[in-house]
């Protein structure tokens, strides 16, 4: 059965599909289901030569939050039947190096197919586009941006900044502001990247919609096989001026900065939800990260 929380709409005639992130109430944040019935669908649209262009959006005006930091870590668990709490229950355990290297490995791929997509990838990014969602619009080939989306990669307050795709941020963003956004995890109003040329275009947040449409339609006069040729033409490119080697070291970096150690001044997102809730961690979180500018 279908993930309701991913909806497919389907348009032989226009050759357009689109996409819609449907976890609104959590800002369209998603869970290891949600990016595998994405990845299902992107999967049937590759290989449907009625679709030329899949338009991929978030409902409730916010594209996407990521991956889901009410449940961050269990991505990785695994539960081991233990006598030690008592015969026949079941303990977490932190999980080890060969497992977190699976399952990034299996996430990544995620990603790694999502760039070599053989259809044209339309954003449209209104709200937030924040860690897995900020990475979605910076892998789409056109990315119609709402000037009042937050975008950013906060996850590195939790983890650090050895996360994977780095290659991607690195060719995409540029290495200064790479830099500048993976070390404080601040989040940026996209309207102060506009005049850097990251995303196609920026637009007020009430044409977001219709702008995205228009490329959608723009894209898909074009013929199919073109396409697919320019799309495997682009990946070349980016393999061979940037991402050589990005297929092992993006997941191995992931995966091992998950496994970090804090000191006691430090902060540890995941020991200060499991004291004080999700919501209260992210306020602490903030206050921990906000230091006044000088005047």
């Amino acid at each position: 059965m279908a993930d309701p929380r991913v909806i497919l709409e389907h348009d032989g005639e226009s050759g357009i599909a689109r996409i819609t992130l449907n976890n609104p109430e959590r800002r369209n944040s998603y869970d290891p289901a949600m990016r595998e019935q994405l990845g299902a669908h992107l999967d049937d649209l590759a290989m449907d030569d009625d679709i030329k262009v899949v338009l991929l959006r978030g409902e409730g005006g916010v594209f996407s939050t990521g991956a889901d930091m009410g449940n961050a870590y269990t991505w990785y668990e695994s539960k081991t039947a233990t006598g030690e709490a008592g015969e026949g229950e079941v303990r977490k355990r932190r999980p080890s190096q060969r497992r977190r290297l699976a399952v990034d490995r299996r996430t990544f791929s995620f990603y790694h197919d999502l760039m070599g997509f053989p259809k044209v990838v339309v954003a449209e990014v209104r709200g937030y586009a924040l860690g897995g969602g900020f990475e979605l619009a910076l892998m789409a080939d056109i990315a119609v941006v709402g000037r009042d989306a937050q975008l950013g990669m906060p996850a590195t307050r939790f983890l650090g900044p050895a996360l994977g795709s780095l290659h991607m941020f690195f060719h995409r963003l540029g290495p200064v502001l790479a830099r500048r956004m993976l070390l404080t995890g601040d989040t940026v109003a996209a309207s102060t990247l506009e005049h850097l040329g990251v995303f196609t275009e920026f637009a007020d947040d009430a044409d977001v919609e219709a702008k995205a449409m228009w490329w959608a339609q723009k894209t898909a006069r074009m013929p199919a096989d073109g396409i697919v040729m320019a799309k495997e033409a682009f990946r070349l490119v980016e393999q061979l001026q940037a991402y050589q080697g990005e297929e092992v070291l993006s997941y191995m970096f992931h995966a091992y900065g998950t496994n970090l150690q804090f000191e006691d001044d430090e902060f540890n997102f995941v020991k200060v939800r499991a004291q004080h809730g999700t919501k209260r961690a992210f306020e602490l979180r903030d206050e921990h990260f906000e230091v006044p500018e000088p005047e």
